[in-house]
């Protein structure tokens, strides 16, 4: 388990080096912790155009209650992208 958070996170950063809002110096040493809105002064707007990067990178498919759920710390997408992998498997 400890591994998929892994991968998944470095996934989550290659998506967020793409991301033109993001200062790419604070995503050096990020962690689940990290927040978005706080520590990397992500617009609460990008949000939702980092979500749609994150579909694309993993292959997923996020519901509106999913984006609407998703809280801004790094663990909490991480989360759910396992969620909605798990429902995909499942489905």
């Amino acid at each position: 388990m400890e591994q998929e958070r892994q991968e998944i996170l470095k996934g989550l950063l290659e998506v967020l080096r793409t991301v033109r809002t993001i200062d790419p110096a604070k995503l050096e040493g990020v962690t689940e912790e990290t927040d978005f809105l706080t520590d990397l002064s992500t617009p609460s707007t990008e949000l939702i155009n980092i979500a749609a990067k994150v579909e694309h990178k993993f292959g997923i498919e996020f519901d509106d209650d999913d984006i609407d759920r998703m809280g801004s710390k790094v663990k909490d997408i991480i989360d759910l992208i396992i969620a909605v992998k798990k429902r995909g498997e499942n489905s």
